[in-house]
Parts: C-alpha cells; structure tokens; sequence
C-alpha cells in the first residue's frame, strides 16, 4: 500500500489511529491487509489531502454519506481560494504599478512614499497556492510535486548541541513503534522528566541500505538525551552525540514527502551543503550520521501518554557551512 500510493508506513497508521481508514488482521500474522473498500478510501483520501482539505473536514466527509457535508466542505475550501486568488491579484497589480515607477524613476531604487499602498500591502496574508484541476492521479501528482517546494521561510538553521542519550533501535516491522515504546517505558520507569524535564528526543531510520521514500524502515532508532552520568538499562544502550548544524523543517501535514523536499532545498542553497552520513557519533549497532526527526514538546507527549495524535516531528537534516 504504501508503495503503491508513495506514502510512508507511518502516514498509514496516523490515518488508522484518527479512523480514517481501517485495516484488518490475518490470523496469525502482524501483517495488516487492505480490502477493496479500503483501498478505494486511501485513494479518496490522496486526492482530498492534495486539494488541500484538512484531515478534520476529510473525516467528516468520508464519515457522512450526504451529500451536504461534502459540499460544505468544498464551499469552505474555495473560499479560502478565493481569498488568496484575490490577494495574488492585489499583488500583482501592485508589482506592475512599482515596475512602472521605477521605469520612469530611471536606474536609482525607490518605492513611491505612498501610505494608502502600504495599508493594502500590510493587509495581504498569502499562503502557497496549490489548487489544482487535474482529473487523474497522475496529474494530481505530477502537480503537487510541481508546486510543493520548501521556501527559504519554510526552513530553520538550528544547533543541536552535544548530548548523551540513551538509545533503542528495532527491526523489522513496526519498528519505529517498537523502539519508541521502549524509549517511552524507560523514561517512566526511571522518572526521567523529573530528572531532566527539557529533555529531548529523536527518531531516525538507520536501515544500513537506502529506503526508498514510501517503503518501511527496516531498522528505527529513537534517543532521548539524559544526564551524562545516568545509567541505562539493556537493551538501551548509552551513546554520546557530537553535535552538529541542521536545516530543519515542521512536518506539518503529516506527509513525510518534505524530507525530499528538504533535501531538495539543501542541494540548491548556496550557503549550506548536505553533511548527510558524515558520523555525529558512535554506533556500533547501527548506521550512524543521518537525519533526524524530533518530537517536538517531547514533555508533553509523555505526559499525553506517548499518544499518536498528539505528535509533533521536526524534520532535522545534517548540513555544513560551504567553504
């Protein structure tokens, strides 16, 4: 499923968790199985999600068999492309006006004092446009990759700074969930956030083989900093991270396509580069070096109770200053 579709495993179980989709179990197997109904739904979902409706609004829609709903849905979304059709063209009107200024200005810069012009661009709030009128997938793909790119605003240069963490890694399926129950029973367990209540922690893929966007990790790894002298208990075991600069990036839609188009935005600036598999640590169990994703309020979530839907990642990609 999640080939087919390029979406990642764990975009999969988010839309479980919320009850957007449901899977069934094989007797017998830990492998989940998608029946017709469920396939035509993940579909439904795509295209919905690549239209821009919100998870909440796609849940009432496929929740409800009227028409109504869907409609008021619809209705609300163009509206909001309404606005900003609305805003683009304010935009582009004031632009020609300053290009024709400037032309008769001749070859020094200067904007026309003018305090009405500022109110009208004071009062623009644009966000992205992504409406799209293709009819097929394929378009509708095609498109989003098109017209999904990170901006410069979209990305933070952030310092983590050296930390020592206590590790958990797993294999195979669900791994991710397995290594971070086991980070979520150890912080429990020993009371770590009454220890050190700013601690953080990480998630990574640490396959020793690429994965290819949409596929399962095949081994996952999860940190959680704590004191340098704290003792942790097997299987965790306890690893010293350097450091290092990141471009990081807000995993907003829960659409793990943005660590491409993170890297994407790496390759093409003209002042970082990408430090990707260049060793931050010391692994002697799995690959060590790579980006991260972070649980943003990780406090919180524990106190949540480790619950899906009340994570929050940040995308961390290792970069260096360009010589």
């Amino acid at each position: 499923m999640s080939k087919h579709f390029s979406i990642s495993t764990r975009t999969l179980r988010y839309y479980e968790q919320i009850g957007l989709i449901t899977p069934t179990k094989k007797e017998d197997s830990a492998y989940r199985a998608y029946d017709a109904e469920a396939i035509t739904r993940l579909r439904q979902i795509i295209v919905l999600r690549k239209l821009r409706i919100p998870l909440k609004q796609i849940a009432e829609v496929l929740q409800s068999e009227e028409a109504r709903v869907a409609i008021e849905a619809f209705e609300r979304n163009l509206a909001d492309i309404e606005d900003e059709i609305t805003a683009l063209s304010t935009i582009r009107s004031v632009i020609k006006a300053f290009v024709e200024y400037l032309n008769l200005g001749g070859a020094k810069f200067a904007l026309p004092d003018d305090a009405s012009l500022l109110e009208v661009v004071d009062s623009l709030t644009v966000s992205k446009i992504n409406f799209k009128e293709e009819k097929s997938m394929e378009d509708l793909n095609k498109a989003n990759e098109n017209l999904n790119k990170l901006a410069d605003k979209d990305v933070r240069i952030v310092y983590l700074p050296p930390m020592t963490v206590a590790a958990a890694y797993a294999s195979g399926e669900g791994c991710e969930g397995k290594a971070g129950d086991m980070i979520s029973q150890f912080v429990n367990d020993s009371g770590l956030l009454r220890i050190k209540p700013d601690a953080r922690s990480f998630g990574f893929d640490c396959s020793k083989e690429a994965v290819v966007l949409g596929e399962p990790s095949h081994v996952y790894e999860v940190w959680v900093s704590i004191p340098a002298d704290m003792e942790v208990p097997a299987p965790l075991v306890k690893r010293t991270f350097d450091g290092g600069v990141y471009a990081a990036h807000v995993l907003r839609a829960w659409d793990f396509e943005d660590w491409r188009l993170l890297r994407e935005w790496v390759n093409a600036s003209d002042k970082y580069e990408n430090d990707w598999n260049s060793p931050r640590w010391t692994s002697l169990e799995t690959v060590a070096g790579q980006g991260f994703e972070e649980t943003l309020n990780f406090f919180h979530f524990i106190q949540k109770g480790s619950k899906m839907e009340d994570l929050q990642l940040d995308l961390l990609f290792p970069i260096k200053e360009k010589a």
